[in-house]
């Protein structure tokens, strides 16, 4: 029988770890009941440097469900090293790993179809939102343009789909083998390439807290994921550059079909015009390699990405 860890990362989720613990440990215990997955299969909430009272409400849980687990990282390392965190913690212990965000924002309603379709033979399964009925307009555009430039960007990426995921050891294991300092995680995990499937789930709206992903901070985790895994914005620069060439010869003979002719019209406005084109154009592509080397100034680094002060398996009952 399938043992499950259901691995939640956490920051600041003081006000919504009542009821998603409520929520997660009911759907625990009817899958054991059901013989889903087995009896010692748990739940792991990661703190990732919490400034509230987060880890108390964790470390309380642990002592009082035995399928509840915690983990406390000694600082803020981000969601994406914390939910990595979590998973590589967990990879030798269980038969398969569910990762969800603690607001539950994600329909735990499909989980049981996820474990249904590892046991079929699925090694990763994603969660998809099949609508975003709860976005604003701009939340859901700039959300849906993402992916789409992720796509076309050369990156993989499945359309739609966030953190919400189940993956089983094996996969895990592939997983782990990722060196990469940028954690683009959305991004990592369908290229590991063992057989995947995907449920589809409406999304809700948030109970309580707030957001941890701001327009800026999405914006960045945006360009992160696609410097992370394309070069295409690069070869594009140089596709522009040839343009500007060609544009420059073509402008070239007209000028010099001009001065012969003597149909010359001296002025200031296209030099300028040009300077501040050709000048920005130099200042992007400069900036765009910029976080290219940036990037491997960091990897090459081989800082640790997370670093773990306790893990809290309590004695309680379920």
């Amino acid at each position: 029988m399938t043992k499950l860890a259901i691995v939640v990362p956490c920051y600041n989720e003081q006000e919504v770890l009542p009821d998603t613990n409520k929520q997660l440990t009911e759907l625990l215990n009817g899958l054991v009941d059901g013989g889903k997955v087995s009896e010692d299969s748990f739940i792991l909430y990661v703190n990732d440097g919490s400034r509230d009272e987060t880890w108390s409400i964790i470390d309380r849980f642990a002592h009082e469900y035995g399928a509840v687990q915690g983990l406390k990282l000694a600082g803020n390392v981000g969601h994406q090293n914390a939910l990595l965190a979590g998973l590589m913690t967990v990879k030798d212990e269980v038969d398969a790993a569910i990762s969800i965000d603690a607001d539950l924002q994600d329909d735990i309603g499909v989980i049981t179809e996820m474990v249904d379709k590892f046991e079929a033979g699925c090694d990763i399964v994603y969660g998809v939102r099949s609508v975003r009925k709860t976005d604003t307009f701009f939340k859901r555009f700039t959300a849906e343009s993402f992916y789409k430039l992720m796509i076309f960007m050369g990156a993989k990426s499945i359309y739609n789909h966030a953190d919400y995921r189940l993956m089983s050891s094996r996969a895990l294991d592939g997983l782990s083998q990722f060196k990469e300092r940028n954690l683009f995680l959305r991004g990592i995990v369908p290229t590991i390439g063992y057989r995947s499937d995907c449920v589809y789930y409406e999304r809700k709206e948030r109970k309580a807290g707030e957001s941890k992903y701001p327009f800026g901070k999405m914006l960045s985790f945006a360009f992160d994921g696609i410097t992370s895994f394309s070069i295409k914005p690069m070869s594009y620069i140089m596709g522009i550059g040839v343009f500007l060439i060609l544009c420059a010869i073509v402008f070239a003979i007209y000028s010099f079909h001009s001065y012969l002719t003597e149909n010359v019209v001296r002025g200031w406005t296209s030099i300028v015009l040009s300077l501040w084109f050709i000048g920005g154009l130099v200042l992007f592509s400069v900036g765009m390699v910029g976080q290219y080397i940036g990037k491997i100034y960091m990897e090459v680094k081989e800082r640790p990405r997370y670093i773990v002060e306790c893990r809290e398996t309590g004695s309680g009952n379920v």
